[in-house]
């Protein structure tokens, strides 16, 4: 604010001395003030959008297998708490939910509609297909067909079909560390797994392995996420998914102490 008011003076002094100055400053502070509350806007769109595109497609999702279980019915009703939706984000939420449950639903022109919004900014697509990941397994079985659509989400939001690998195998990670989360995994498949979450063969090498943990981390960082437009209510599962990186990181650094 300081610094336009100063540069809007400066501009106004070379013309008009010190009335110039007065004028310039004000017209530099209107100037800051509108832009920000384009840029306030334009984040609420983007936060809202996310939302309601997040719903529809995962009603969709939940719908793949030809049922909706009570499991995903309450693993939407937990995200709309999870998010801190008030009552009516949640009511849009539902409404989109059952939109994406419809026999009619265009799928690929709510990914389009969610690519516009999102401005295609990688960290954001990435977090929207975690979101779906998670939806759809909530009833601890991933269908062949959910994983279809997972594939043909990823695809049309220009990611790898290896991002859906790497989600499905975060998960299985984030389950194995709870206590009765899930079935008993062996070392060989928690090492599988872990390989997959940091997009890395296992015959990388371990400065490979180290950039590759560097870059995701960087990538996923809460702060640098929310100032791209993530809403705050989401930041939980952001920190969830860098600290399953770390995981990862952390299972592939032992595997090869222990191998050394």
């Amino acid at each position: 604010m300081l610094f336009a008011m100063i540069i809007g003076g400066l501009i106004g002094y070379a013309f008009g001395r010190f009335p110039g100055f007065i004028i310039g400053a004000a017209i530099g502070a209107f100037l800051l003030n509108r832009a920000k509350s384009r840029l306030v806007g334009r984040l609420q769109d983007l936060q809202n959008g996310f939302a309601e595109s997040v719903f529809a497609v995962m009603g969709a999702l939940c719908k793949a297998d030809g049922v909706v279980t009570r499991d995903e019915i309450e693993m939407a009703e937990t995200l709309f708490a999870r998010f801190r939706l008030n009552e009516a984000q949640r009511a849009a939420a539902k409404a989109a939910f059952q939109r994406g449950k419809e026999p009619g639903f265009d799928l690929d022109a709510e990914l389009d509609r969610f690519l516009r919004i999102s401005g295609g900014q990688p960290a954001l697509l990435q977090m929207f297909l975690q979101v779906q990941v998670s939806a759809v397994a909530a009833d601890g079985v991933l269908h062949p067909a959910e994983h279809e659509m997972l594939v043909r989400i990823a695809r049309r939001l220009g990611l790898p079909e290896s991002q859906v690998d790497q989600l499905e195998a975060m998960l299985r990670g984030a389950r194995s560390g709870h206590a009765g989360g899930g079935q008993a995994r062996t070392s060989d498949q928690q090492l599988a797994d872990a390989y997959k979450v940091l997009g890395v063969s296992a015959s990388a090498t371990d400065t490979e392995i180290k950039r590759a943990y560097r870059k995701l981390m960087s990538e996923n960082h809460p702060d640098k996420l929310a100032g791209k437009g993530l809403p705050e209510s989401m930041r939980e599962m952001a920190e969830e998914r860098t600290r399953e990186i770390s995981n990862a990181y952390d299972v592939i650094k032992d595997a090869r102490k222990r191998a050394a």
